[in-house]
């Protein structure tokens, strides 16, 4: 940034010219990061910690302030999508992992007041995306997500984007092509709307879970859905089979608080942590709109050999 900027705007401080272009960079952060998180709630954090990151720079040294925040805005990104996958989590009825997601307002540049979030801005983005590869790209590793979408969706340089993982640019690369796959074969497969239906099903039986919503569960089930649990899940307390939607909403009403909606073996789950390790997943078969089965895995083996990947609601 040219440092003659400063002198030649008058009375106007150095915050105020900073805050005017970090606003004029402040669309394309924010589609960055809601593209890496799947989240506007996490978005605009990112985003306002991109400017306050910022705000404590010499902007002298800042040659591409675009390039220098979009690198900041990644970084921050990698770090919240890392923090989902090793957020430490309490006991199994201390509270449900933010099911319901989590809205408000965002700050302003110079912690000045809050804007509420624009709703047509945030369908704009939704659809550009789309919810379906949002889907997908929750199944991704973090390094993978994010070179991704960097590269692919934004046209970020491998070399640049390596910076931020922390790998070479060929190992970077190779992130990005492996993401690819994974969403083109979603693509050809037809599996992602699918996935995207699954997972709402399976957010919203956790919620009336949470809730103690028997009425809303009972919606949700299958008249010939069937619990099972492994040998380990029966060790610690769970009924080797329940059949029917009232014994199985039973079961989970006023429950299943620190369950996390998760992604693995396929198919859209929960599973439940313990100072971050996997202690029970629950896999769950959804067919027409309705859960069928679900699953209760606690061998340690399986678990083990699971890969999960958590999810947003």
């Amino acid at each position: 940034m040219a440092t003659g900027r400063a002198t030649g705007m008058g009375d106007e401080s150095r915050e105020q010219w900073l805050a005017r272009d970090f606003e004029q960079h402040r669309p394309r952060l924010r589609a960055v990061a809601y593209r890496v998180l799947g989240s506007g709630a996490d978005a605009d954090d990112a985003v306002q910690e991109a400017w306050l990151r910022l705000s404590r720079s010499d902007p002298d040294e800042i040659a591409n302030l675009g390039g220098w925040l979009t690198t900041v805005v990644g970084r921050i990104s990698l770090d919240l999508l890392r923090s989902r996958t090793s957020r430490r989590e309490a006991g199994w009825d201390d509270g449900l992992a933010e099911l319901a997601g989590r809205g408000g307002a965002t700050a302003g540049p110079g912690g000045g007041a809050p804007s509420p979030p624009d709703p047509a801005s945030e369908a704009e983005l939704a659809d550009s995306i789309g919810v379906a590869l949002l889907v997908v790209l929750d199944t991704l590793a973090p390094a993978e997500r994010l070179a991704f979408v960097l590269h692919d969706l934004f046209g970020m340089p491998f070399e640049q984007i390596a910076d931020i993982v922390d790998r070479s640019p060929a190992a970077t690369r190779q992130l990005a092509s492996r993401a690819r796959r994974r969403v083109r074969a979603a693509d050809a497969g037809g599996t992602a709307p699918a996935r995207k239906r699954e997972r709402e099903v399976v957010t919203a039986f956790l919620a009336a879970a949470r809730g103690g919503d028997f009425a809303a569960l009972l919606e949700l089930l299958d008249p010939d859905v069937v619990l099972t649990a492994d040998e380990a899940a029966v060790a610690m307390g769970a009924p080797e089979v329940l059949r029917g939607p009232e014994a199985v909403a039973g079961r989970f009403n006023g429950g299943a608080r620190s369950a996390r909606l998760a992604a693995f073996d396929g198919g859209v789950g929960a599973v439940w942590t313990l100072r971050g390790e996997p202690k029970v997943a629950f896999r769950f078969t959804v067919q027409d709109d309705r859960v069928t089965g679900i699953e209760m895995v606690s061998d340690r083996a399986r678990l083990d050999a699971m890969e999960i990947w958590y999810l947003t609601s």
